[in-house]
């Protein structure tokens, strides 16, 4: 469960608040995509033992186990924003962070590219650049309530990243409509 500091509302204050929720578009897409691996990976297993005459409930169940701690691993996070608040869940915890209250914006090193943003109430969030890259009505509530937080003056650091995210955001839905309209470069 993820840690909740003492001082930050419920988190059912948050749905209480105004405006429309955004979510994430790629997501059942994604979902489904990390069913079918996770069988396909059973399913291969499974006709590999019972086609070499080993296959025993100890080794469905081995099997059946690890194609659900696949499936765990490839499971895409849920998100979703309104004004002021943007929010993940995963299978194990859901993180929320207000955007409108927002001190900084990281890229930390690793393998995969991921933004981190902590907000002035000690709420901290992961996110992968290409959720918000694949929904741009998500991306513009987080844009607009991050400028308001720089505005505000609580948003010290990140600036340069959220410029990045937007011109990639730009660089998609420009693309997206040039397909549309086949003048696709």
């Amino acid at each position: 469960m993820a840690h909740r500091n003492d001082a930050r509302p419920a988190v059912g204050a948050y749905a209480r608040e105004p405006g429309r929720v955004v979510r994430d578009r790629g997501w059942s897409r994604d979902l489904h995509t990390s069913l079918r691996c996770s069988g396909a990976l059973l399913a291969l297993l499974l006709g590999i033992d019972w086609g070499t005459g080993e296959l025993t409930w100890w080794r469905s169940a081995l099997w059946l186990t690890l194609a659900a701690l696949l499936f765990v691993v490839l499971c895409p996070p849920r998100v979703c924003a309104g004004e002021g608040w943007l929010d993940t869940r995963s299978l194990l915890s859901r993180r929320r962070v207000r955007t409108d209250l927002l001190v900084s914006v990281r890229v930390p090193d690793g393998v995969s590219r991921r933004l981190v943003l902590r907000d002035a109430l000690g709420g901290r969030l992961e996110i992968d650049p290409a959720v918000l890259v694949g929904s741009p009505e998500l991306w513009h509530r987080l844009d607009e309530d991050a400028r308001r937080s720089a505005a505000s003056g609580l948003l010290r650091y990140g600036t340069q990243e959220l410029r990045e995210v937007s011109e990639q955001v730009d660089r998609e839905t420009a693309l997206a409509v040039f397909r549309a309209s086949g003048l696709e470069p």
